[in-house]
């Protein structure tokens, strides 16, 4: 068991990035992401190009601002459409674990690849791995019931100064599985339900809420139970955060689906241009007085893949080797 005290760093600025090779419209995954939208305007050979140039021109972006980025190019074979959003099958912690998450489709499970925690392995301490699909934590639930999946940061929104880990409950996103991890990891679970306007499951809780250090941006109408809303509300003010509460319509260009992170010269809200353009002037006040907002072009990415600028970054939180 991880003991209490060692997730306690806030942010980070080392991240991992998969440069997609075979993006395009996931048929698997379309059934529980409604944020999936087609472009039939451009062929499958269009939309991968632009989806390239999308992340080489975003990588490029947090380079510049004084983020450390790893990337790494997706294999060909086998293809796997979603490639570019890595956060939902690994997480980096800074004991030195590294988790692997179990996926709900099989090309999706197709992400996860131990060569690129090898290759990490040379600039920071991995000291054990943990893959939920197989480890002792799940495998008796396994076991006896098909498709269960947690993905990652995807489904989980950690706060890891408090040690609290955020959910809505989506067949992405199991309930037992998220209470035994957070039993493994030391972190108190905070569960519930959240849909979109029109009544759908949100299939990621990264997408209707992002925690910053001091400030938490969240779809409060998505959570219609409201004494999950309000028992979700107590923790936030509990623990100091400023709510910045959006609206579907912001949730749907992706206001939710932000990342805080560290830069050489301080604290950066990482998020898409439509996220950006959809927050009003006292929301942008808001989160500027907490850190720089850096806005990536990802409009391709985000409406053929339905995530956005969080759903790309697989944040390392590992120590660093002396070299």
């Amino acid at each position: 068991m991880i003991g209490k005290n060692q997730f306690m760093t806030k942010s980070t600025s080392n991240i991992l990035l998969i440069r997609p090779a075979n993006f395009g419209i996931n048929p698997e995954t379309s059934g529980t992401n409604h944020f999936q939208k087609k472009m039939p305007f451009y062929t499958p050979n269009q939309i991968k190009k632009m989806a390239v140039e999308e992340f080489d021109n975003a990588t490029n972006i947090l380079i510049e601002k004084g983020i450390n980025v790893f990337v790494f190019d997706d294999t060909n074979f086998p293809i796997k459409p979603d490639a570019v959003f890595p956060n939902n099958w690994i997480t980096f912690h800074n004991d030195g674990t590294v988790i692997l998450y179990p996926m709900l489709t099989p090309n999706r499970m197709s992400e996860r690849r131990l060569d690129i925690v090898d290759s990490l392995k040379t600039r920071f301490n991995v000291t054990r791995i943990i893959d939920m699909y197989t480890s002792d934590i799940i495998k008796d639930k396994l076991s006896s019931e098909n498709n269960l999946s947690l993905e990652g940061t995807g489904s989980i929104v950690f706060d890891h100064t408090n040690n609290l880990a955020f959910a809505c409950i989506s067949k992405r996103t199991d309930k037992e599985l998220l209470l035994r991890l957070c039993n493994y990891i030391n972190y108190e679970p905070i569960y519930f339900n959240a849909v979109d306007k029109k009544g759908n499951e949100i299939y990621h809780t990264n997408v209707m809420m992002c925690i910053a250090e001091k400030f938490c941006v969240i779809c409060l109408e998505s959570i219609k139970n409201e004494n999950e809303r309000n028992f979700l509300l107590e923790k936030l003010m509990k623990t100091g955060h400023e709510i910045i509460d959006i609206s579907f319509e912001q949730m749907n260009k992706f206001a939710g689906n932000m990342l805080f992170l560290q830069s050489r010269s301080g604290p950066v809200m990482v998020l898409s241009v439509s996220s950006f353009n959809s927050l009003n002037s006292s929301q942008k006040n808001c989160i500027s007085r907490y850190c720089e907002l850096v806005s990536l072009n990802l409009n391709v990415i985000e409406t053929i893949g339905g995530g956005s600028a969080r759903c790309m970054i697989a944040e390392i939180f590992l120590p660093e080797l002396i070299i």
